[in-house]
């Protein structure tokens, strides 16, 4: 496989494709989506939330949110409630479920299946590599970058600055 990096402890790869080619050869994926879903999620559970990723903010995404006795994160815009919005996470109360629905970050957070998933960004890229390096050696870096109306990759500056971050506080060999 010529993209799988399996000889290097640290990978790098960026979107759904970097999750489904370094995947088997990973022990630790950590997504980086910089400007909303990272931060979001380092926001939240460092206040004592708890969220849980849905790819879409549809009318399953309302059941999802209702089966896990979860709140539903509102559109970006609104200015009630929590959404996709680090500012509007702030103050979330330790405790809460919220169901955070991104087109990026938490596509490829679900899409990581049952191998061990980290949220990662500028804030928090320390102890996530901290973290990561304690549950396994083979750690990929996926920034997930945004999605064009075809499905297809745009890259995001921001997301492999965050990447650099973490991957600065990894050893092993990249």
């Amino acid at each position: 496989m010529i993209f799988s990096q399996q000889s290097f402890d640290i990978k790098l790869e960026w979107g759904i494709q970097g999750v489904d080619t370094l995947l088997p050869v990973s022990d630790v994926i950590i997504i980086v989506d910089v400007l909303s879903f990272s931060t979001c999620v380092d926001i939240a559970t460092g206040n004592g939330a708890i969220i849980h990723p849905y790819r879409w903010k549809d009318e399953t995404a309302v059941a999802y949110a209702n089966s896990l006795n979860a709140e539903l994160a509102e559109q970006r815009s609104s200015t009630k409630g929590y959404s996709l919005s680090p500012a509007s996470l702030v103050n979330i109360s330790s405790g809460t479920r919220l169901v955070l629905p991104s087109p990026n970050g938490s596509t490829l957070s679900l899409a990581t299946g049952a191998t061990t998933t980290i949220c990662g960004c500028i804030r928090n890229a320390e102890a996530v590599a901290a973290f990561a390096v304690s549950l396994g050696k083979k750690i990929t870096v996926t920034p997930s970058g945004e999605r064009w109306s075809d499905d297809t990759l745009r890259p995001a500056f921001e997301d492999p600055l965050g990447a650099g971050a973490i991957i600065s506080h990894l050893p092993g060999t990249l």
